[in-house]
């Protein structure tokens, strides 16, 4: 009886409230930053720049999955027992990682990485060699929603572009079907190859983003080397991506024998 608790903690909505505010603060990075590069950059070196800034993004889960890793090999309440009363190990069912200290850290080193951000001056002076035409100034302004329009009819007039709406939906099922990759795969080595959860961590973080970042600067170099257009960049994604796709049509053929359970896949004689 000493060991039934009442479940009345609120902890989580620190967590919840935490990650609002970081989405908060993350959101203006990727929008205003590829907009500073496309303004302020010649046209050619603009999609260099803007595949090193995807990939080094992408080198931020990579690190954090390592950093589960590490964390998940000390015990939750570290720092609080003594090392030595710990009686289970990582593969124990009931082993908890170190969760909490990875949110410590990522915090101190956003904290650390934002103070640069204060000394940036509050206009930046556009050099005189980059191009003032630049496409997505000319495809606002074609559509009229530069000026004084609404922002509620700027956005239909942005949406309304079917080349722009396609890339859009095209992106949602690319980051959904990502983001489930990496949520699930730790999940699923766990499960069926009876891996640790810092094992796990380490595996996706080693072998499944440092690709994704590489081919992102790839993809980058390419673009700068044959000068792409619109169709041209259009026609790229559309052939990488088709292939992409081919292969991992090939994770449906990987697979294991089920697990030998007595009343279920075997009888219990």
């Amino acid at each position: 009886a000493g060991c039934e608790k009442e479940p009345s903690s609120y902890m989580w909505i620190y967590i919840l409230l935490g990650n609002l505010l970081r989405g908060i603060g993350e959101t203006p990075i990727t929008p205003l930053g590829i907009s500073y590069l496309d303004d302020f950059a010649k046209e050619e070196n603009v999609p260099v720049y803007v595949a090193c800034l995807h990939t080094v993004a992408m080198m931020g889960p990579m690190f954090g999955f390592l950093l589960g890793s590490l964390c998940a090999k000390l015990y939750v309440d570290i720092g609080f027992v003594a090392p030595g009363s710990i009686t289970i190990t990582p593969q124990d069912s009931r082993w908890v990682g170190a969760w909490w200290l990875g949110f410590l850290i990522g915090g101190a080193t956003n904290f650390l990485c934002a103070i640069p951000f204060c000394f940036l001056p509050k206009s930046l002076k556009k050099p005189e060699e980059a191009k003032k035409d630049k496409t997505l100034h000319g495809l606002l302004e074609n559509m009229g929603a530069m000026g004084n329009k609404h922002f509620c009819n700027s956005l239909k007039k942005v949406l309304g572009n079917r080349m722009y709406f396609t890339f859009l939906c095209c992106s949602l099922l690319q980051f959904s079907s990502f983001i489930g990759f990496l949520t699930y795969k730790p999940k699923y080595m766990e499960q069926q190859y009876g891996q640790s959860t810092s094992k796990s961590n380490f595996l996706i973080g080693v072998t499944s983003l440092p690709p994704v970042g590489l081919g992102i600067f790839l993809g980058g170099l390419i673009m700068k080397k044959y000068k792409m257009g619109i169709i041209g960049a259009a026609k790229f994604s559309f052939i990488t991506s088709f292939l992409s796709y081919a292969v991992s049509l090939l994770h449906f053929f990987v697979g294991c024998d089920s697990h030998v359970v007595a009343g279920m896949t075997v009888s219990y004689q």
